[in-house]
């Protein structure tokens, strides 16, 4: 049997902690088996992550050497395991544990669709569009294409990074077609096929797509409460020489987090250390449901092996396409040369209509996180109500929950909730792995009579799939 290259190592001590409250009913080496597995089911320990030897891990959780030993033994049959003399012992996922086919984005008309995290437009877009249209007739004399993007837009998104205490000139922006496009073009720029890019797992499926598009390997490294594991990552980065590490570190999609302010300055120096690109992705930044955010993650702005993204879709209204880049004025034009392969340039239009909006954009946002907090708690306090065994972690901002089911079944509960009328991601969308099919994410963007149906629809499913027997595969009783 191949063995995975490791791209870290976990120590005796890291693993028992992790492993904490694994002991129950049975054999002590079945009890610590299933403490494993789920660990790395659930991508708090990822694959290919190297584990201690025996005796250490013996030590450390105080068994004898013989009760590790038949640990490890049950695991390697199973497939969660690799071993190999002189390789170390290293997690798996067995054959035809692969990451989920990709999930569509093209639900039917008649499912609800709580897959988007993306609000409505806000009232002021209407005349935001009007003054846009008015602004428009300077450009009208010209070819209309500004590859960097319209200077009034690059103006305004600089100011932005300045507020938040990230000095930047307009000529360090580039203005994209949405934040996709901008994880597109900075992962190419950095990343060749074999390359690896280290990720927070979960994470957001298209930065997944683009990244094995690009023919790199994902990294993954888990997120907790407080953010990405900082320690994990700089040892897998350590470990693994990636090219690109991508985080959003502000209400992380899909946890919620908000990486920790005590680790932001570690975390940007040791990947500055390590040569590899920190693309930091802020595009939830501005939707804070409670205490205000840390410093950015971007630091000062002055390192040069760092790049920001943000986006036009969260804080106003992803019809509108439009993104940006904040990063050092040598690589905005080199990722200016690379667009000119794909459009050239973003709309004029819609960079004059976002240009408006970032003049209003203060009480547009007071307003939209006052309607975004009350959205959330009415999901939570629904989902409390109709689904009391899930649980449901209440998110500081962004746009989405991060929902524990209790049993791998978010897959299964996807397809069922088609034939109820609800369209659902299952969490393994957001792995590299297939991992988090124990978790479902559902976005709170839509109105309250939208959600409220949605999640009767949603305990309906719920309903169907405990009486198709998933009950019997480990699935928490709905009732007392």
């Amino acid at each position: 049997m191949t063995v995975l290259p490791a791209d870290r190592t976990v120590s005796s001590t890291r693993l028992a902690g992790l492993l904490d409250g694994w002991r129950g009913d049975g054999p002590a080496y079945s009890a610590l088996a299933g403490g494993l597995r789920a660990a790395v089911l659930a991508g708090a320990l990822p694959t290919r992550t190297r584990l201690p030897s025996e005796r250490e891990l013996a030590g450390a959780l105080g068994l004898s050497r013989t009760t590790v030993s038949a640990t490890y033994d049950l695991l390697r049959t199973e497939g969660f395991l690799i071993s190999r003399q002189g390789s170390g012992t290293v997690t798996a996922l067995p054959p035809g544990a692969s990451r989920s086919p990709r999930f569509t984005d093209l639900p039917d008309a008649h499912l609800l669709d709580l897959t988007k995290a993306a609000p409505s437009a806000p009232p002021e877009l209407t005349n935001a569009c009007a003054l846009a249209v008015e602004d428009l007739r300077q450009h009208l004399g010209g070819h209309g294409l500004e590859p960097l993007g319209l200077p009034v837009l690059r103006a305004a998104v600089a100011q932005w990074y300045v507020d938040r205490g990230v000095r930047t000139e307009p000529d360090q922006i580039l203005i994209t077609t949405g934040a996709q496009q901008a994880i597109n073009l900075l992962v190419n720029l950095a990343a060749r096929r074999g390359d690896r890019v280290v990720v927070e797992h979960p994470t957001y499926p298209n930065a997944i797509d683009v990244v094995t598009a690009a023919g790199a390997r994902p990294v993954p490294v888990p997120v907790g409460e407080q953010g990405v594991d900082v320690d994990l990552l700089l040892s897998t980065v350590r470990a693994s020489d990636p090219r690109v590490v991508y985080l959003v570190p502000d209400h992380h999609n899909p946890t919620g987090s908000v990486l920790a302010e005590q680790h932001r300055d570690r975390l940007r120096t040791g990947v500055a250390r390590s040569g590899a690109l920190l693309i930091v992705d802020e595009v939830f930044a501005d939707l804070t449901l409670g205490a205000p955010l840390p410093p950015s993650l971007l630091g000062d702005g002055t390192a040069p092996q760092v790049a920001g993204i943000g986006s036009a879709s969260k804080s106003f209204w992803s019809g509108l396409r439009v993104g940006w880049i904040r990063c050092s004025r040598e690589m905005v034009t080199q990722l200016a040369t690379q667009r000119a392969r794909a459009d050239i340039s973003s709309s004029v239009l819609d960079q004059l209509v976002v240009a408006r909006l970032m003049q209003v954009r203060a009480g547009l946002l007071a307003r939209r996180r006052e309607e975004l907090r009350e959205r959330r708690d009415r999901l939570v306090a629904q989902l409390g109500q109709l689904l009391p065994t899930w649980t449901t972690p209440v998110p500081a901002g962004g746009l989405s929950l991060w929902i524990d089911l209790g049993a791998p079944v978010s897959s299964a509960l996807a397809r069922i909730g088609q034939a109820h009328g609800v369209h659902l991601v299952p969490g393994t969308a957001f792995g590299v792995d297939g991992s988090f099919d124990d978790r479902l994410r559902l976005t709170f963007a839509e109105p309250e009579e939208v959600l409220d149906e949605a999640v009767r629809r949603i305990a309906a499913a719920w309903s169907a799939l405990e009486r198709s027997g998933a009950g019997r595969a480990g699935l928490r009783p709905s009732t007392p």
